[in-house]
């Protein structure tokens, strides 16, 4: 009986769409923002404005507010925002207010019951900047290492100073300790912590389990969203380029390029932007047309999609559906394979694709 109402509790609200079944969980959530899994059937979600954690149970709809002492600063497009997860050890990034200027910064800490103890700041962007937009925020972990992306928070051109770690994906130690083989050590005018530069706001980032490297999707200005490689040394050309869009005002970016010789090439790039938000590598076996494709989010147009690949890396975006949950934040999958998702609304809740 027990089972019985659980099942009816995930699927009272449910909605096919295209041969898929869209479902809402009981829980009530506000502008969340990240997911990561701590077992097979409990997921640790980010609420941004009002910096809680929350511990949700998929197996019996049950939730726990998971208490912390993070010095999260909630202003603009800042707050709690992504968060990963490595057995008892968590990291949160977040935005965080140091003499009323705003950054980027990368917590540690471990899951003690319903409690994150033992917090400790690993990372923070500089410049401090007095502007709470672009603070970028994804994390994933590859090897030894946190991969975590950092938004120009504004200031354009000053992703292409590697000087700073703003505008750029940096690369540390899950401890926070710098590699030894960061591209620093051949380019002495890179901070320590500098993999990659000349990104915008890069919201989504996936580890591809077939080729290991590590993915961003990055927003761009007034069209020129991309996806793409994240790779040693390179740079990606923000605000020398733009992708293929322009200003906000219309007027075009640097030369008017979108690619120029000598910058990293994005592997897919919509224009217009559709707010690219989270992404995620499906691998599991619940949809064999899914298989091996990227899931992608996006916020501006409130749609779930995939790019499949292909001989040149990815093909032609195919649609999942719109308009049914509102702006996509997140993307995870579970070892069943079923798809969860999360939107930045208020008044929301977790949702759930299965076939």
């Amino acid at each position: 009986m027990k089972k019985l109402l659980l099942l009816i509790c995930f699927c009272i609200f449910s909605l096919k769409i295209h041969g898929y079944t869209l479902q809402k969980s009981n829980i009530n959530l506000s502008y969340p923002w990240g997911m990561t899994w701590i077992d097979s059937t409990k997921l640790l979600i980010t609420e941004k404005k009002t910096a809680q954690i929350i511990l949700f149970d998929t197996s019996n709809n049950t939730s726990n507010i998971i208490s912390h002492k993070i010095p999260v600063a909630s202003w603009g497009q800042g707050g709690l925002l992504d968060i990963i997860s490595e057995g008892d050890n968590i990291w949160i990034t977040c935005s965080i207010m140091k003499n009323k200027l705003l950054t980027t910064a990368v917590y540690k800490s471990t899951l003690n019951n319903n409690s994150l103890i033992d917090s400790e700041l690993i990372f923070e962007a500089t410049p401090y900047i007095n502007n709470a937009k672009h603070f970028g925020s994804r994390i994933t972990i590859k090897d030894d290492f946190l991969y975590v992306s950092i938004g120009e928070r504004g200031k354009g051109m000053i992703s292409q100073d590697p000087s700073n770690t703003v505008g750029s994906i940096v690369r540390i130690h899950k401890d926070g300790r710098i590699p030894a083989d960061n591209p620093f050590v051949t380019n002495s005018s890179w901070s320590e912590e500098v993999y990659q530069i000349g990104v915008r706001n890069p919201q989504g980032m996936d580890l591809d389990p077939l080729t290991n490297d590590v993915f961003i999707s990055n927003h761009g200005p007034k069209g020129g969203d991309f996806v793409g490689k994240v790779i040693k040394g390179t740079n990606y050309g923000w605000k020398r380029v733009g992708w293929g869009g322009t200003n906000y005002s219309g007027t075009k970016i640097g030369d008017g390029n979108a690619w120029e010789p000598g910058l990293l090439p994005p592997d897919h790039i919509w224009v217009p932007s559709i707010g690219v938000g989270g992404i995620k590598f499906y691998t599991g076996d619940l949809f064999p047309e899914l298989k091996n494709t990227l899931l992608i989010g996006s916020l501006k147009f409130q749609y779930l999609s995939y790019l499949p690949r292909n001989e040149n890396g990815f093909g032609e975006e195919q649609l999942i559906f719109k308009n049914k949950i509102g702006r996509i934040r997140d993307i995870e999958v579970n070892s069943k394979g079923e798809i969860f998702l999360i939107a930045d609304e208020n008044n929301t809740t977790l949702y759930k694709l299965t076939p």
